[in-house]
């Protein structure tokens, strides 16, 4: 079984991409995240020719989240509960469902744009809300993963410099990975991709100044599983081609392989 997650960065710019990388992938369940676009303008009708259905939040904003799956979709559930408010607004940035026995959310963590910024306490809150929502699942049997955009850089080693980052930069503040750690208290463990090309899986590099050429990167593109989900790993990679060309997204996809379940 193959699950995977990627920040897509609009999935109508990038719908025929998407369907081309879903065939060629061989993926079976797909996290979506920053899908910019509404309920009505999803390619619910295209992805279903692919063979796909999903689950979707989206208002047509820079968010939005949604799970493809051509292995069943059971159990769907759009918002994240007692997710925050963000400018009396309940944003599009969860979804979950069960499919083909495993249970996934996807996950579009707030950025947080300046230590100072009322968005860095709202993404501490949102990330607070996550863990409640999946403290019984991470605990549980059924295989379960946490899979998305977290907008945090787990450790120091997973950027290219830590050196650009100052006082006012989220993404690597003690808060920040210290909810990443909360999170993973409740049972969940960060499946780390193989280095392919590079010594470090990125996920995610800057459309400015050739950084994926020089491979400018962090990993933010998460996958946390617990142990049912980690201990089914057989091999996980970040797939670097799919951000290479004309309309790639700035991120790249996640790729996770499961050994068959039950």
């Amino acid at each position: 079984m193959r699950i995977a997650t990627w920040n897509v960065n609009s999935v109508t710019v990038r719908l025929e991409r998407l369907v081309a990388w879903l065939e060629r992938s061989g993926t079976d369940v797909l996290c979506l995240q920053e899908l910019k676009c509404d309920l009505a303008a999803f390619p619910a009708e295209r992805l279903r020719e692919a063979g796909y259905e999903a689950v979707v939040a989206g208002t047509g904003r820079w968010n939005g989240v949604a799970v493809l799956s051509r292995v069943g979709l059971e159990d769907p559930v759009v918002g994240l509960p007692g997710a925050p408010e963000y400018d009396g607004v309940v944003e599009p940035r969860a979804v979950s469902a069960v499919c083909a026995g495993v249970k996934v959310w996807s996950v579009y963590v707030p950025n947080g744009r300046e230590v100072e910024h009322p968005h860095y306490a709202y993404k501490l809150k949102w990330l607070a809300a996550l863990r409640g929502a999946v403290a019984s699942d991470a605990a549980g049997e059924r295989p379960f993963a946490v899979l998305g955009d977290f907008n945090v850089i787990p450790t120091d080693e997973d950027v290219w410099d830590i050196g650009v980052f100052d006082e006012t930069s989220t993404h690597v503040t003690e808060a920040e990975r210290a909810a990443l750690a909360d999170l993973r208290a409740t049972g969940l463990r960060d499946v780390v991709p193989r280095p392919l090309k590079y010594d470090r899986p990125f996920t995610y590099w800057d459309y400015r100044q050739l950084a994926f050429p020089k491979n400018k990167g962090m990993r933010i593109d998460l996958v946390y599983g617990n142990s049912a989900f980690a201990d089914a790993v057989r091999d996980a990679h970040v797939d670097r081609e799919e951000r290479k060309g004309k309309g790639a997204s700035d991120h790249a996809p996640v790729v996770v392989d499961l050994e068959p379940m039950g």
